[in-house]
């Protein structure tokens, strides 16, 4: 009595359908670990029992092999085909299509804030060192020097046009006129 030849298609009875999934279950994922290991490479194998429990196998762990592929996907114009066996629900691979895109999008914008929080670290630096600076020339007495000399020129500026309006009691018009006159000689 060797090995025969089975039918392939599904199980109908849900005790035998059990049954059948725990003994193929590992023996693929037998096959999955004998593979990395004559192969070296990185395997990843998800898959959801009849009574929609989940199982996984990878090596070294299902998230590192899951995270590389997505992060290939994302990164390459290649779209990757579907291959939707027959015995495979629709409705569980559209789900899972629908999960990936989503998860896209959310890398997408995940990726948009971390540009943005960037630029905002950057401008906050910038303006941290405009502060700095305006600090540092409020406190030099240089500034305050050209201040105080800005501040006594307008001072006398206004003190002349009050001059120019109205001459100081004593002093009349002519001899104002008379010191012009020698001055122009």
């Amino acid at each position: 009595m060797g090995r025969r030849k089975i039918e392939i298609a599904e199980v109908k009875d849900p005790n035998n359908k059990q049954v059948t999934f725990s003994k193929r279950r590992s023996g693929l994922f037998k096959k999955a670990f004998e593979l990395s290991v004559l192969c070296g490479v990185e395997v990843a194998v998800v898959m959801f029992s009849p009574g929609k429990k989940p199982h996984s196998f990878g090596h070294p762990s299902v998230n590192v092999v899951a995270d590389k592929f997505l992060w290939k996907k994302q990164t390459s114009n290649v779209v990757r085909a579907n291959y939707v066996r027959e015995n495979d629900a629709p409705n569980e691979v559209d789900g899972m299509e629908r999960l990936c895109q989503q998860l896209s999008v959310v890398e997408v914008h995940i990726n948009e804030e971390h540009q943005k929080a960037t630029e905002l670290d950057k401008i906050e630096k910038e303006q941290e060192a405009s502060h700095a600076q305006n600090k540092e020339l409020q406190n030099s007495p240089v500034l305050q020097r050209m201040v105080e000399d800005y501040v006594d020129a307008i001072e006398v500026s206004e003190s002349m046009l009050l001059l120019a309006k109205e001459p100081v009691v004593g002093i009349s018009n002519r001899t104002i006129t008379k010191r012009r006159r020698r001055r122009r000689n």
